[in-house]
């Protein structure tokens, strides 16, 4: 990556340069000292100290980033809506694991996604910015590079990645626009299941009723919080679980999975600085469900 030097950052020192203005960590500064990385100013090889001046090129070879080895090149379809150098939004199916684990080695998207750099000779792995789960479809962000993971991964926890889900929901909800507002723990009787817990974790889902049909609701879903199946533990909480979620309470009669989709995903590029905002129509099984128009 280069960048040149303004008049507004000359006097500046590289360290100071590199976390000010270009967002890097103190991990990945160190990282680039001390795994075979550069720091180049003027094509010149340079330390952290480099007192920098106006025009002066700054480049930074980032060290190979080593891949785990769970993680293997596989032909999987994947759904790009967007990409470049730093970034890579994908439309991802349901069914579909993001990550391998013990009981989805095969088929995961973070396979495809190595067998895509392969294909088109990038030496990248694979930085998940907003996972979702197996049977939850929607748009999903990939950092390409260890800068671009570590600013977004940043961003997000500041709130700045901005996700808007819709599901479809067993019944009708009283309360039309509404927020739940209850703490969720692991359900102690299961590694995967969740609970609404006083001891758990604050979590909070702002919703808004979009459709009705004669036995279910369309809503909209923006979170607060980022808990391990939030949306799925908050609607079941309050007797309105999703159509299709199994595992908390769901009638599975009208679709196979959880009827859970990210509609929305906007956010700010790690590199550029540019607003970016991406749609995703609800997938034709979750349409099945809801009346032609």
């Amino acid at each position: 990556m280069k960048w040149q030097v303004t008049k507004e950052e000359s006097g500046l020192m590289l360290r100071e340069y590199l976390k000010e203005k270009k967002g890097f960590s103190r991990r990945i500064v160190k990282a680039i000292k001390f795994q075979s990385g550069s720091l180049l100013v003027n094509d010149v090889a340079a330390t952290v100290r480099k007192v920098l001046q106006a025009g002066d090129t700054v480049e930074v070879i980032f060290p190979k980033e080593h891949r785990a080895a769970s993680m293997e090149a596989e032909p999987v379809r994947l759904d790009i809506v967007y990409e470049d150098n730093d970034i890579l939004l994908i439309n991802k199916m349901a069914g579909m694991a993001t990550i391998p684990s013990i009981h989805h080695t095969k088929g995961t998207l973070a396979n495809g996604i190595l067998y895509h750099y392969e294909k088109n000779k990038l030496d990248f792995t694979v930085h998940i910015v907003t996972r979702l789960d197996r049977d939850t479809s929607g748009l999903l962000l990939v950092a390409k590079h260890r800068l671009s993971h570590s600013i977004l991964a940043k961003d997000q926890q500041q709130g700045k990645i901005e996700r808007r889900y819709q599901a479809i929901v067993s019944g009708h909800l009283l309360e039309k626009q509404a927020t739940i507002e209850a703490p969720i723990a692991r359900n102690p009787n299961s590694i995967i299941e969740r609970m609404v817990d006083p001891s758990g974790k604050q979590s909070i889902t702002h919703y808004q009723v979009l459709e009705e049909t004669a036995t279910d609701s369309l809503v909209q879903i923006t979170l607060e919080t980022g808990r391990t199946h939030q949306i799925r533990v908050h609607f079941s909480h309050l007797g309105h679980p999703l159509v299709g979620d199994e595992l908390y309470g769901g009638k599975t009669d009208m679709i196979p999975r959880q009827a859970l989709h990210c509609v929305s995903l906007s956010f700010i590029h790690p590199i550029t600085k540019e607003k970016h905002m991406f749609t995703s129509n609800l997938p034709a099984d979750m349409q099945k469900i809801l009346p032609a128009k």
